[in-house]
């Protein structure tokens, strides 16, 4: 889990407040329009479902194998989504900070790897068949004639009702702290038009992370698309990762995370439901991805491959807490199977009409500059 810690800490250094430090209008920005530019840009998971799990996290083998370390893993992965998401809030927030609610352009010395970034800010911005209000880019100025144009971060914004798109890639943001790290770049989408059925929503997307060596992390993640709706007291989460790396009880690897899950938010309870399907799996039936392929069937169909006269009690027993759904409170990971008390019966229920994502469209994501 270490690429997870690493990304997360990734995440929470990228904002707009370091990598554009003292850039405003020279003029002092209207009241009336600083209410414009949205700042709430995010829907927040609670802490039952998205949390630092990493220090609960052993390798998954056959000596060492808790049930419960899966619905670990799982937590982790959405705290990482919620990371970048949060930094994305931050960037509009540092919008706001900066007075940049106009058409402009300017370009200063970045403190955090000593090169040139250039900052342009247009109206009326044409992408993905809807027109923006505000599109601001920033470069890293020496690299605008490569591939990927030197793009470092790109925001899409509308202010009535409050939506927008924001992509980043941290390389271009800061040579010297991603050095090590040219390719990863990620996205959010959010929006609280109400539509989805939700008041509102966000996707979050990560492609091209690094991978750890695999006989130190087998289950670092290359990609993940997360989605995360709110609707009054409950927020509903859903989406896949994708581990290449990720194996069990074979030789096989490569695996997706899929899951959905739905939170209390006042209670901070939460129930998930998640499965392991192959990242190659072209499939987006829910019950291919969190029934066929349950944490449960996957990992028996490999202990009885790998050790055909195992005992069945034994295995039963041994995979006790794999058993679906999974149920968190505010510590965490409860247990799976049964409900710990009749207070997640809302929930469980909002759960059981959610589906994640195809795996072999996740694994595949891309994401690109305008």
């Amino acid at each position: 889990m270490k690429t997870q810690l690493k990304l997360s800490a990734l995440f929470l250094s990228l904002t707009l407040a370091v990598i554009m430090p003292g850039c405003k209008k020279d003029e002092p920005l209207d009241e009336g329009n600083k209410k414009n530019i949205p700042t709430k840009f995010m829907v927040d998971i609670p802490s039952s479902l998205s949390r630092n799990e990493s220090n609960k996290l052993k390798s998954i083998t056959a000596d060492t194998l808790n049930g419960n370390h899966i619905y670990h893993h799982l937590c982790t992965f959405i705290y990482v989504g919620e990371k970048a998401a949060e930094v994305v809030q931050a960037l509009m927030i540092a919008i706001s900070t900066h007075n940049i609610n106009q058409a402009m352009s300017f370009s200063f010395v970045s403190n955090k790897d000593g090169r040139t970034k250039n900052v342009v800010v247009v109206t009326n911005s044409d992408y993905e068949g809807i027109t923006w209000e505000f599109e601001m880019t920033i470069t890293d100025a020496l690299s605008q004639s490569n591939a990927d144009g030197g793009k470092a971060l790109q925001v899409f914004w509308n202010t009535n009702p409050i939506k927008g798109i924001a992509i980043l890639k941290p390389y271009n943001i800061d040579r010297v702290e991603y050095a090590n790290y040219p390719d990863p770049k990620y996205r959010v989408d959010y929006s609280e038009a109400g539509n989805l059925g939700y008041t509102a929503h966000m996707f979050v997307y990560l492609v091209d992370l690094p991978l750890a060596n695999p006989l130190v992390d087998p289950y670092s993640m290359k990609t993940m698309k997360m989605f995360a709706g709110k609707n009054g007291n409950y927020v509903d989460v859903l989406g896949n990762s994708t581990h290449p790396n990720a194996k069990f009880f074979t030789t096989q690897t490569g695996f997706n995370y899929a899951f959905v899950a739905s939170c209390n938010e006042s209670s901070n309870i939460a129930v998930a439901e998640l499965g392991l399907p192959l990242s190659t799996l072209n499939s987006s039936d829910r019950v291919v991805l969190l029934k066929d392929n349950s944490i449960e069937n996957v990992f028996t169909t490999q202990i009885y491959q790998t050790w055909p006269s195992i005992d069945s009690a034994s295995v039963a027993a041994y995979l006790f807490n794999t058993e679906a759904p999974g149920y968190f409170n505010s510590n965490g990971f409860v247990q799976g199977g049964i409900a710990p008390s009749s207070a997640y019966g809302d929930i469980e229920a909002r759960m059981n009409l959610l589906s994640p994502y195809n795996p072999y469209d996740v694994t595949s994501l891309t994401i690109s500059f305008k």
